[in-house]
């Protein structure tokens, strides 16, 4: 997940997935950077005059993930300094660094006034810790650090009734793919209920097509059936109660029946037998799916970006797109969403200019953010989105994620970005145990129980 911020947020198995992030094209570190990374990877902090913990005055640093998205981070960053006395400096680590990196060096003196993450589980122990400043008073000075953005978003970084994150970048939901052709040739149409996907993945398997490509050697791609199959069955409260301390909501009769209906999707042969050396992050999904060796594929928004780059013809005249289908008798509205709702800025509570960091805030509900996030592919959560969207990389591509995530009752944060970090390799271990048969629901629920929480 990439069009030219090219890159699904998504998870971090793949080095450069914001946690459910596609590989990201890096742009040239700033010489500030390129000293942070330096000594980071001596285990010791990075920074320059002015941080917020710094000698300095007059500054405040912004650490960004490093990715080809930097362009604009830098243009709003141009735009804050031709009015502030206080100036702000763009910091950026690259992708495949920058969860380990900010780890070490945000409980240090260096540590950046504003720094880039996912909110939930991403931020949960710094804030647990005392390392954030709650922006409940920002936003009480300026509402619309809060209304300018679609509330099933702005949520995500609510932690204990408490603000912590302001939207940036864009929204990525996970949606299902298809390749128009295939489903036409078979005399199909995209999926609307469980059953009908079951029923469609016996009608192209006696095809000799896999139904579903899927980059199962990625292991999160996988997590996204997961993640679905529990909204639309039991909602989106078990994931909520999970990462809120009630490990029981794993083992609860809902859980045992999504696990079920996966299973039972796996055992028809939907995925196919090659999955675990498959991968999104190469390509390789995205292909089968392009050259019409598989009819759908589960991913992130940025699919759509994706085949654009490899395969523009495939992107403009065949990609389809839908929502997942609903479940029978399921307690999930068919309206909710899973994936990442947006990235974030968020705030170190030593700052020494709270004021400057608001103004600095403001801009990401600005025209003029708005419009470059757009420009580059990326789709922005503000509220005045929607009159910029014809000027987008692809308009109707654009406005149907629009309305998906502006409708949605619930827009469930992935469970490794849920999660706290420490918590995501067991969970993609225990994910692709249980595609391949090595864990049964038993076992899958008793590896969600042991992950640690927030």
């Amino acid at each position: 997940m990439k069009h030219v911020s090219t890159a699904p947020h998504r998870r971090a198995s793949s080095p450069s997935h914001p946690s459910r992030a596609p590989r990201r094209s890096h742009v040239p570190l700033t010489a500030t950077a390129l000293a942070c990374a330096a000594a980071l990877s001596l285990v010791t902090a990075c920074g320059s005059s002015g941080g917020s913990g710094s000698g300095g005055s007059g500054v405040i640093h912004v650490l960004a993930y490093g990715d080809a998205g930097n362009t604009v981070e830098k243009s709003i960053v141009d735009t804050f300094n031709k009015t502030s006395k206080v100036k702000a400096v763009l910091d950026t680590i690259p992708g495949a660094d920058y969860q380990s990196k900010l780890q070490t060096v945000i409980n240090t003196p260096q540590a950046p006034d504003v720094f880039f993450n996912w909110g939930g589980g991403s931020i949960a122990p710094f804030v647990k810790a005392g390392l954030l400043m709650p922006l409940d008073d920002m936003i009480a000075k300026d509402p619309a650090l809060k209304a300018d953005f679609l509330p099933s978003v702005f949520n995500t970084a609510v932690i204990d009734g408490r603000s912590y994150g302001v939207p940036m970048r864009g929204t990525q939901p996970v949606l299902l793919f298809d390749n128009k052709k295939v489903l036409a040739d078979a005399g199909l149409t995209p999926p609307t209920t469980w059953d009908q996907l079951l029923d469609e993945v016996r009608t192209l398997k006696a095809k000799r097509i896999t139904a579903i490509a899927l980059g199962g050697g990625d292991q999160w791609p996988e997590l996204m059936w997961f993640e679905y199959l529990f909204d639309r069955v039991a909602g989106p409260g078990v994931l909520q109660k999970a990462v809120g301390g009630d490990k029981s909501a794993w083992s609860s009769p809902e859980s045992t029946k999504a696990l079920g209906l996966l299973k039972q999707l796996i055992d028809a042969g939907a995925f196919g037998t090659t999955y675990d050396s498959v991968k999104f992050t190469d390509g390789g999904s995205p292909a089968l799916l392009a050259k019409g060796k598989a009819a759908f594929e589960l991913m992130g928004s940025w699919e759509y970006a994706t085949q654009q780059s490899a395969n523009p013809d495939f992107a403009k005249n065949q990609l389809g797109y839908s929502a997942f289908p609903s479940v029978a008798d399921g307690q999930g509205d068919p309206n909710d969403l899973v994936g990442n709702t947006n990235n974030f800025y968020s705030v170190r509570s030593t700052t020494k200019y709270p004021d400057a960091v608001a103004q600095f805030l403001k801009l990401m509900y600005s025209d003029e953010f708005v419009k470059a996030q757009l420009a580059i592919g990326n789709l922005p959560t503000t509220t005045n989105t929607p009159k910029f969207l014809a000027s987008s990389a692809s308009p109707a591509y654009s406005q149907y994620q629009y309305d998906l995530v502006e409708r949605a009752p619930s827009f469930q944060l992935s469970w490794d970005q849920a999660y706290p970090p420490a918590a995501m390799t067991p969970m993609h271990q225990a994910v692709q145990r249980f595609f391949d048969g090595q864990l049964d629901a038993g076992g899958f629920v008793a590896a969600m129980q042991a992950l640690p929480t927030p």
